[in-house]
């Protein structure tokens, strides 16, 4: 029945979908084994290359669908397991992307990207420590990947490893002046150790680059309400909500590596009034539109 099940499938891709069943089993089966392998990868790669057109709908369901007949056309071509891994890590399903990009890794060991998708799969499955083994082999063939810096820094940041973590966000800073992000999290880091003016500092300097930036605007806004500066603070933090409004959820922030310190403080600034009101807008927006947008 699975061998059925591949042919069926395999005469779909070659465009024979409309030929009754039972002949197609019957008829071509003879025929179907004489294909050539060069032939079968060949539409394996046009197959997973379909799939990336389908994830940029966000489809990711129906990507994995094509990849995975992708994966059994071309099982000694790399790029199916790749794409497959990724997919799964965009669907949540780490223990799958792990498998599939474990295997990727054993057919081009040296292809740093599959070293940092295993790296991001591991670290948000919370295995940090591997997450940074990963990570580290995949920059010792790319060492110029700021993202991949990026994602070390934060592994490192998980296990309070701080001062290595500060590293490498000034690493991928120094790759790319403007990469924000990484100013971000030096903030959060020194938040956490209890440099509140180096971590306002930080994030004046990520709003600098991007003043649509609504993580370091929020977090400013947080530190200087705790400081007292209560005017400033509430206009910043208004204008972060209503750029993204997802920053006023304590288990979004949490994801994006929001410490316990800030995160306590965050909670009484969400409770302000004026911030309660702003929220309440924001989601009074946001159905009109999603409304919109369809």
């Amino acid at each position: 029945m699975p061998k059925r099940i591949y042919l069926l499938s395999l005469f779909i891709l070659l465009g024979l979908g409309s030929i009754p069943q039972p002949v197609l089993a019957q008829a071509l089966l003879p025929y179907s084994l004489q294909l050539d392998a060069k032939e079968l990868e060949q539409q394996g790669l046009n197959l997973a290359q379909d799939a990336v057109q389908l994830t940029r709908f966000q489809q990711y369901e129906l990507a994995i669908q094509r990849v995975n007949l992708a994966t059994q056309l071309a099982p000694k071509s790399y790029q199916p397991w790749f794409l497959l891994g990724s997919l799964y890590i965009q669907s949540q399903k780490f223990d799958q992307a792990i498998e599939a990009l474990q295997k990727a890794r054993s057919l081009a060991p040296k292809e740093a990207g599959i070293l940092f998708s295993l790296g991001s799969a591991k670290f948000q499955k919370g295995d940090y420590t591997s997450s940074i083994a990963d990570l580290q082999a995949g920059l010792k063939i790319k060492p110029d990947a700021t993202e991949a810096l990026f994602d070390l820094g934060n592994a490192y940041y998980k296990l309070n490893r701080f001062p290595e973590a500060i590293a490498q966000y000034q690493k991928a800073i120094k790759k790319e002046a403007k990469f924000w992000p990484g100013i971000n999290n030096i903030g959060l880091v020194k938040y956490e150790t209890g440099d509140t003016t180096g971590a306002i500092q930080q994030w004046r300097q990520a709003v600098a680059i991007d003043s649509k930036a609504a993580e370091p605007l929020l977090a400013m806004a947080v530190a200087l309400y705790a400081k007292g500066d209560k005017e400033q603070a509430l206009t910043l933090g208004e204008t972060a909500i209503k750029l993204d409004s997802r920053y006023a959820d304590l288990k979004f922030l949490k994801e994006n590596l929001w410490g316990d310190r800030l995160i306590n403080e965050t909670q009484k600034f969400l409770q302000v009034p004026r911030i309660q009101a702003t929220i309440a807008q924001s989601q009074e927006q946001q159905p009109q539109s999603q409304e919109s947008e369809q």
